[in-house]
């Protein structure tokens, strides 16, 4: 058997043990030690490349940035800025048709500013928003949703893990993908707040409302959300500018949301213990993932199938629109099987170089960029489609009572959105580029 009929095989495998319940990076790992050991007759050469690649992927400094963010997430929901944010959103549109639904599509584009993570961001809203939802009378199935949706902004609206782990391997600035990130993160928050307006106006009896508040008890809410305002502007401005690094960011980001947390009364012994335990579970997890990739990628390299694959697809006469368009539909299906982080690392290797081999009309940094953008975007619309939206299940786990299949038909507005926006940003790249 081949090396490129190896690793056409390894695809189905690794699917199979995934689906089996076998963690995604041993899942990768085993692969790839496998792979290799085949092509290269002997365990010899592949065991001796492990300890060269665990030491070089995880002495990598940028992949310092990962566990700051994840901090940084862990501090904020103990400071209450999530609570902050919901308040003050619902404050101001709470009294409108779904203006609470809103409220939370808008605490969790804050709250995404400051987490970077998706689940976290879904976790920690669904924890202060669902309550509320629910007392003001929405339906179960249009309020898991939206969380559900809401959440998917964390990876979107920078900084962003998922946009970092990219900028690695495709080897872009960071500090580039954060600031083109952020008008699609925008946009995407606004095509939820449509969608909702909508349902309320098709679906009024499944929303809710809530008492208007008095100007006063809005502006004294507003100013609760000043840590998350400031918090942001200094580490992704910082970053913009130039004055410190994407890892420096990332630390007085830290440093940031813990004083904030501090001086809100959400900071002791025991809560710091928990949020670093938290920190290095959830770290040891992405680099177990990291890892793995590592070693299947290598297996692949040796295998040669992303470069048969670019030749192949520069050969075949299609235009570069259409193999753009397959490979994100490829990822929003794979969405509905895997994470975020892992389908990144799984397919960039072979679809990157694709990709690059074909004609887009600018300049090679301009293209990387965009792509990565569109695949940030398919791939987040992979967490909230059914039947296995990663994000479904996080809400959906917080609402015992709502049927999945209540949930499942809530978010399917909301799919709809992210499908008219990729669709937008493909046919207007200029939306990406503008600010680079």
């Amino acid at each position: 058997m081949t090396g490129i009929e190896l690793a056409a095989w390894s695809f189905p495998i690794l699917l199979l043990l995934i689906f089996v319940r076998v963690p995604i990076g041993l899942a990768m790992l085993v692969c790839g030690l496998v792979g290799a050991w085949l092509i290269y007759g002997t365990a010899d050469p592949i065991m001796n490349q492990m300890k060269q690649l665990t030491y070089s992927t995880f002495s990598n400094y940028n992949l310092s940035v990962i566990p700051l963010f994840l901090l940084m997430g862990q501090f904020a929901a103990l400071g209450g800025l999530s609570q902050a944010l919901f308040k003050a959103a619902e404050a101001w549109i709470g009294h409108r048709k779904g203006g609470v639904a809103m409220a939370a599509i808008g605490a969790c584009a804050g709250f995404g500013a400051i987490c970077g993570s998706s689940l976290a961001t879904a976790a920690t809203m669904g924890q202060v928003a669902l309550p509320e939802l629910k007392r003001a009378g929405y339906a179960g199935g249009i309020s898991t949703a939206t969380l559900a949706a809401g959440g998917t902004l964390g990876i979107l609206i920078p900084p962003s893990v998922v946009l970092v782990i990219y900028a690695i391997l495709t080897e872009q600035n960071i500090a580039k993908l954060f600031l083109a990130a952020f008008v699609p993160g925008v946009l995407a928050a606004i095509g939820y707040v449509i969608v909702i307006a909508i349902y309320a106006r098709l679906r009024p009896q499944e929303m809710g409302t809530v008492a208007p508040v008095p100007m006063a008890q809005r502006w004294k809410a507003t100013l609760k959300v000043w840590p998350v305002l400031t918090i942001f502007l200094v580490v992704v401005g910082g970053i913009y500018l130039g004055i410190f690094t994407p890892t420096e960011g990332a630390a007085v980001g830290a440093f940031g949301t813990g004083l904030a947390a501090w001086a809100a009364g959400g900071l002791n012994r025991k809560t710091v213990i928990g949020a670093v335990l938290g920190t290095a579970v959830a770290t040891g997890m992405i680099f177990m993932i990291v890892l793995g990739a590592g070693v299947y990628n290598t297996f692949l390299a040796l295998s040669q199938l992303p470069q048969e694959a670019a030749s192949m697809v520069a050969g075949s006469g299609l235009s570069p629109m259409v193999v753009l368009i397959a490979i994100l539909v490829i990822y929003v299906i794979l969405g509905c099987f895997m994470d975020s982080l892992s389908m990144i690392l799984l397919t960039i290797p072979v679809f990157f170089p694709v990709v690059t081999a074909l004609d887009f009309g600018m300049s090679p940094e301009h293209f990387a960029i965009w792509f990565g953008i569109l695949v940030l975007i398919v791939v987040e619309v992979g967490l909230i489609t059914p039947p296995v939206g990663m994000n479904l299940f996080v809400i959906n786990s917080m609402a015992k009572d709502v049927p999945i299949l209540a949930t499942y038909r809530g978010v399917l507005p909301f799919v709809l959105s992210d499908f008219v926006r990729t669709a937008i940003l493909v046919a207007f790249p200029v939306i990406v580029t503008f600010v680079l």
